[in-house]
């Protein structure tokens, strides 16, 4: 990795997917440095009220400083509109607002923690404007990996993870020669069903899915954590942020989650990134540029921590790890396809028209059906995610009857 780019102090941040997990804890991260850092823009689909409680954390934090704000949901726009004293503010658009957002608000760095396809054109706008990017937004990658290379490289950007395994590898790398590395080794908690047997796996509810046994995140996160999608998105993730070919990314169980992913070198040394699953510190680590700096957040007590666990994920049971990384290899159309899929199978889920195990099914059915194909551009990635949007719908509906 090319050495990072000095920024401006205190850095300005503009955070998509404000209202959701990821959000929350970029504002706690502000809040522990707010010499440091400073939130420009804030981005949401629809949850106003928790938006308008953010503004005014904000305004604590930066008297007189209020950020820049787009909302997707025409109607939650609308109403934002209504209530809110300085409207002026309110980034409307023509066409995608987040984007716009982006692109006019003056930022040092992105903040991306959508969920979902919709979190790659932000990002694209963002490469273009050359502003560093903490991606917690998988999808970015695993449909558009190439494309944001090459946004990155013509813009001056910079991509720096969020997800905890990546940035544990980050970590771990350290700006090692990639002539060193034999393989990165992603680690999964293993989700709420690990121990349970196959045949009880249809009969799981959307609760018990929900029901993570580590980590806090939002119910998309959740159920592709469960189904080990999670961590076949993040193979994919990997390959591109790294350049590491995919017989050399391998996932191992680690029901602790302290152990948060580990780098084999080309000698057999192994390198380990621990700490407690709290997602504030890959968050900070990210957006300042890969320091380690203060945090007021749990600390790891090695002496209570007892023996470290590791196990092989059971692909059987949990057929997403495959296909993503099966989708991964083909390239192309395919990983577009897995991902407008799962998406769609997982709202499915949620939604209660099918069970937890046809969200596997539903994604291998997808990748059968629509032929690989090249994605050379945004155009032909948006397109290839809705025709398997609609391809997933209409196997959801099959599934359903």
């Amino acid at each position: 990795m090319r050495p990072l780019r000095e920024r401006s102090v205190p850095l300005k941040i503009v955070l998509l997917g404000a209202t959701g997990s990821i959000g929350q804890q970029t504002l706690d991260v502000v809040r522990a440095h707010p010499d440091r850092l400073r939130i420009v823009g804030l981005g949401c689909r629809s949850r106003i009220d928790v938006l308008l409680e953010m503004l005014e954390q904000i305004q604590e934090l930066q008297p007189g400083d209020r950020p820049l704000v787009a909302v997707t949901d025409p109607v939650a726009r609308e109403r934002l509109a209504a209530s809110e004293a300085d409207s002026h503010r309110l980034v409307r658009g023509d066409g995608n607002a987040l984007v716009e957002l982006v692109r006019t608000a003056e930022a040092d760095c992105l903040v991306n923690g959508l969920v979902g396809a919709v979190g790659l054109e932000p990002t694209l706008a963002a490469a273009d404007e050359g502003l560093r990017i903490a991606l917690a937004n998988k999808e970015t990658l695993v449909m558009g990996g190439d494309l944001v290379a090459a946004a990155v490289a013509a813009g001056g950007a910079e991509v720096l993870p969020v997800d905890s395994e990546h940035a544990a590898i980050a970590q771990c790398l350290s700006g090692r020669p990639a002539d060193e590395v034999r393989r990165l080794i992603l680690t999964a908690s293993g989700g709420p069903f690990r121990e349970t047997p196959a045949a009880k796996l249809p009969r799981v509810t959307v609760a018990e899915v929900l029901d993570h046994p580590t980590w806090k995140m939002g119910p998309k996160i959740t159920v592709d954590s469960a189904t080990l999608m999670n961590k076949g998105l993040e193979i994919i993730e990997a390959h591109h942020l790294f350049g590491v070919a995919y017989d050399h990314i391998d996932v191992v169980v680690h029901p602790g989650s302290t152990v948060h992913s580990l780098v084999e070198f080309a000698d057999g040394a192994m390198l380990a990134q621990m700490g407690t699953p709290d997602m504030r510190l890959p968050l900070q680590y990210a957006i300042n540029g890969q320091h380690h700096w203060p945090l007021d957040c749990g600390r790891l007590d090695l002496t209570a921590l007892g023996p470290l666990r590791f196990e092989k994920p059971d692909t059987e049971r949990f057929p997403c790890l495959a296909l993503a990384r099966a989708a991964g290899r083909v390239g192309g159309s395919a990983p577009v396809v897995l991902n407008a899929a799962n998406e769609i199978a997982v709202a499915a889920l949620l939604a209660g028209h099918i069970r937890f195990t046809d969200i596997g099914a539903v994604v291998a059915e997808a990748l059968a059906r629509e032929p690989d194909h090249l994605v050379p551009d945004l155009v032909a990635v948006l397109e290839t995610d809705r025709r398997a949007r609609a391809l997933a719908e209409t196997i959801v509906h099959e599934r359903s009857r």
